[in-house]
This record gives structure tokens, sequence and C-alpha cells, in this order.
């Protein structure tokens, strides 16, 4: 029989971040919510607990620890706030495994002690305003002249891009094109404040308001060749590899955030009276709250499974695509009824119900939509 039951150290850390969330983050992320303000405090507070390096090499200043301890570390935050999870998840996943996995040891010397201490984030610069799904239409150039890249282009949506502690951007950019007349696609790194790179202002959101999120424009940048990122020409392998890593993590998120509407809804219930009783004494409701942890429990069980083969170094495409579609499903159903349990007062952003709905509809938009999710599991199964 499968075991789900937790490794001893993974439940330690799962528990630590549980309290932190609760004592340290819950009380004060609404206001900055409300001011749409990078909470560099919470963020300085998670780098001490080692949380940016968990899955990071002792030797480069991680926990040593795997990836599936930062999805725990994840879906804890995510009960309770998503910016603050969305800042974690971007700045390992995206800032810093792509450099872990491809980097070479001088770029793992450079940069990773930084991003794993959290003094640093990183960013991955994939999206651009033309393009969103179809990564593979990427515009951004990148030439190589006298020993350096020159870089032009733009990129749109990118997270932990434009803070005061952004160390770089992994961009990814056409370098060429390959025999059968494709577009040759790299990864390049390009230093925070390299002139010709310019960060937009930030983006006026629906929802991860206390979250960092810009446009990036490039205007012949130049960076050193020795800044390619793995394999010339490999770029496109490399960022795929990077988002089914990524759809596990915003899976855990997902769930983290469908599970604090349940935790919300529950201690609500037991308040509020309507027509002299309890709501929570009404089948309605508690028929209501029923399928929103039957919706936590499926969820959290696909990604348990997508992360256990990532784990034993299989193959988990289809396992990170279903874990991806159904949490980011149970999350946006769950933050629905959440606010409907809790009536006018799930509409009031003091309530952190109102605020996890303004954030569930971006998870089924990031890191590959429902739509794409959908398409990649049908390719798993043959179908063309």
């Amino acid at each position: 029989m499968i075991d789900l039951t937790l490794p001893e150290e993974h439940e330690a850390l799962r528990k630590t971040v549980q309290e932190f969330a609760r004592e340290e983050v819950a009380p004060v992320i609404g206001d900055f919510y409300e001011r749409e303000e990078f909470p560099y405090g919470i963020v300085a507070k998670m780098g001490a607990m080692g949380l940016f390096g968990l899955p990071i090499a002792e030797e480069h200043g991680g926990m040593g620890g795997d990836y599936f301890a930062l999805c725990l570390a994840l879906e804890e935050l995510a009960r309770v706030d998503s910016s603050v999870a969305i800042t974690l998840e971007a700045g390992v996943s995206l800032g810093a495994m792509p450099l872990a996995r491809f980097g070479t040891d001088e770029q793992k010397e450079r940069w990773l002690p930084a991003l794993a201490a959290g003094e640093r984030l990183g960013a991955f610069g994939l999206t651009e305003p033309g393009g969103g799904s179809d990564a593979g239409a990427t515009r951004t150039t990148a030439r190589l002249e006298g020993g350096e890249w020159v870089i032009n282009g733009s990129k749109a949506f990118i997270t932990n891009s434009g803070t005061d502690i952004t160390s770089h951007v992994t961009v990814t950019a056409v370098t060429g094109v390959k025999a059968d007349g494709r577009k040759e696609i790299s990864t390049i790194i390009v230093p925070a404040g390299t002139p010709g790179f310019a960060v937009g202002k930030k983006y006026s959101k629906v929802g991860w308001n206390a979250s960092d999120t810009h446009e990036l424009a490039f205007d012949d940048v130049r960076v050193p060749e020795a800044n390619l990122l793995g394999a010339r020409g490999r770029g496109y392998a490399q960022f795929l590899s990077t988002l089914d890593e990524g759809r596990v993590a915003i899976a855990a998120l997902s769930v983290g955030l469908a599970q604090g509407c349940v935790d919300e809804s529950l201690k609500y219930v037991h308040e509020r009276e309507a027509f002299g009783r309890k709501i929570g004494e009404y089948q309605v409701i508690q028929f209501k709250i029923a399928d929103m942890e039957t919706r936590v429990h499926t969820a959290r069980l696909a990604y348990y499974a997508a992360a256990a083969k990532m784990l034993r170094g299989q193959p988990f495409k289809r396992e990170a695509a279903i874990a991806k579609l159904v949490a980011s499903n149970a999350a946006m159903d769950n933050s629905r009824d959440a606010t409907q349990i809790f009536g006018g007062y799930g509409f009031m952003n003091e309530f952190p119900v109102g605020r996890f709905y303004r954030d569930a509809k971006i998870l089924e938009i990031g890191e590959g939509t429902s739509e794409v999710q959908r398409m990649l599991i049908a390719r798993e199964l043959g179908l063309r």
C-alpha cells in the first residue's frame, strides 16, 4: 500500500512554515496587499529560515533538500497569502533552479549563494507581450558581437523582476536559426542594472498585489558571452523542463489557497448566525464545505503523485499537468464558494477570502493555462 505519511523532516518543515505563516505573515499581509507594497521584511525572514535555499545544494549555500520540501512550504504559505507564496515560488523555481540545473560552476558560485539566502531574487524572462502560451514564438533576439551577447526585445508579466533585491533575469532569446528552419532559442543571464535593460512600472493587478510584476525592455543590452545559461540552442528544452517543475510548485500553492478557503470558512460558520442558528448547522453550508475539502484532498494527492515521480527521476510531465489543472480548478472553485459562504463580508478586502478570490484566477493562467495543461495531458496520452 502507498504510505502518504510525510517523512519526519518534511513534517517538521511543514509545521515550521505553518507557524510562520500564521504568526508572522497573516497579521500584516493584508496591509501590504492593500498598499500594493512588496513585503521585504517577510522575504528577509523567509530567507533567514532557509526557505529560498530548500532545494539548493549545500555547497552553493542552500539547505540541500528536495523540491517536494519547497512544495510543502508553498502550500502552507498560500493557506495565508499567495503573494508571499508566489514570491518564494518564482524566486526558487524560476530564479534559482535554472542556474542550479543548467549553470556552469562559475555561474553557480556567483549567483546561487545570495539567491539561496533570500538576500537576492532572480527572475525568468519567458513571456512576451505578443505571446503567452506560444512560447516558441519568442521575438526577443540575442546576437554575438565581440564576445558579448547583444539583446533586443521585451518581456511581460515577469515576477520578482523589479524589486530592490533583484539580482538578474534569465532571458529566453532567439540566437539563430536551426537547420530545419526553426528558431534557435537560448537562455542568457542579464544582471539587474545592465545598461539598456529597463524595468517598466509595476502592473496594476487583480490579485497577487503584494508581489512584484513588471514588463521588461532590452535595447542593445550587452552581457558577456559567458552569461549563456546551458548549451546554445537548448533554451526551449530548458524552459520546458523548468515549467514542468514549476507546475508542481504552482499546484502546491493552489492547494494551499484552496485549503485556506476551507480554514476560513470553518471558522466563520461557527461564528455567523442566520435565522437564529449558526450557519454551519445548515446542511447547504455543510455540503458546500464538504465539497471544498474534497477538492483540496484530491488536488493534494495529485501534486504529491507528480512530486513523487519527479523525485524518483521518472517522467512526470503528464502528472505535473494533471496536478496543475486539478489544483488550480480547486483553488478557483473553493475561493468562489468561500466568498459565497461569507456573503457580503466575502466581498470586503479586510477578510482573507476576498483576497483569496482575487488571487485564485491567475492560477488557471500562469505557468501554462488550463487549456495548455489539457493539451499536454492529451499529448501524453498519444493524441496529436
